[in-house]
């Protein structure tokens, strides 16, 4: 993807490219089973190595969030890394870890790029578990415009969503579900606006999608494959946090847009969420 001469940005990878990334990743676990952990784990921590291909390379964590291979950050290697975040606030290897729990698929995370002079980058990343113990993932850079939001941005995102979630707190859930699917109502902010779900991943409130109140979303997917209604019951599970993905702008006649949306809990049954596009 690359950006037009209007500096449009374009943040989907062609379906093949994805293909090449799932294949990377499955032939790295391969290795593991082929050649043990052990002996994987070296190769995938050797910058020279078979699995640094260009841009595309290895990296592993076991399931507590420790790293075991990286080849770029070799100081990095046995350290905890579950609270590490991006230039966003996203946590990456915790979102990761949970797309890994439920076998693998993709995410999006900014990351120095080493082929561009560690160039900080969006990078689309497919990741899989290899067993109990062990996950991998690779990414590719995506030839875009790396979108980064201000630490004021995202605190009055967050500042939003948490008034959000008093309101619902503070009163019934029918009301609070009313005033979230207003569009005319304060939780409507031009492109901004809460969007509520159960933990099953039935639609509770999407004031610009009224006809998609009640489905059930949670195999639904980006124009990437990101399954970002797991994604964010996943974060809504662990309380609170950031996640990507690509979603229709209302502000902009419902065409593509990538978004950054801060997720929290209102209680066991439910959680809500709001967002601002790149």
């Amino acid at each position: 993807a690359a950006a037009d001469e209007n500096e449009s940005y374009v943040y989907v990878l062609e379906p093949e490219s994805r293909e090449d990334l799932i294949n990377f990743v499955n032939e790295a676990s391969d290795f593991v089973l082929d050649q043990g952990k052990d002996k994987a784990i070296e190769v995938f921590n050797d910058p020279n190595g078979e699995f640094v291909r260009g841009e595309l390379y290895i990296i592993a964590y076991d399931f507590n969030g420790t790293r075991l291979a990286h080849p770029y950050l070799p100081n990095g290697i046995g350290e905890y890394a579950l609270n590490v975040t991006d230039s966003n606030g996203v946590a990456d290897v915790r979102n990761m870890r949970e797309v890994a729990r439920r076998g693998g698929g993709f995410t999006y995370y900014i990351w120095p790029n080493p082929a561009h002079s560690n160039a900080e980058e969006l990078k689309l990343t497919y990741v899989l578990k290899v067993d109990e113990g062990l996950w991998l993932a690779a990414g590719t850079y995506l030839r875009v415009h790396t979108p980064i939001f201000n630490n004021e941005s995202r605190e009055d995102l967050v500042a939003f969503v948490v008034s959000a979630r008093d309101l619902a707190l503070g009163t019934s859930k029918e009301d609070a579900l009313n005033a979230f699917n207003d569009l005319n109502g304060s939780y409507v902010e031009g492109d901004r606006y809460i969007f509520a779900y159960d933990f099953d991943g039935n639609a509770l409130a999407l004031p610009f999608q009224p006809e998609l109140l009640g489905d059930n979303r949670i195999n639904i997917t980006d124009s990437n494959g990101v399954e970002y209604i797991r994604d964010m019951i996943a974060l809504a599970q662990s309380e609170d946090g950031f996640v990507y993905y690509i979603k229709p702008d209302p502000a902009e006649n419902m065409t593509q847009g990538f978004k950054l949306s801060y997720i929290t809990k209102v209680d066991d049954t439910w959680w809500l969420g709001a967002g601002i596009y790149a």
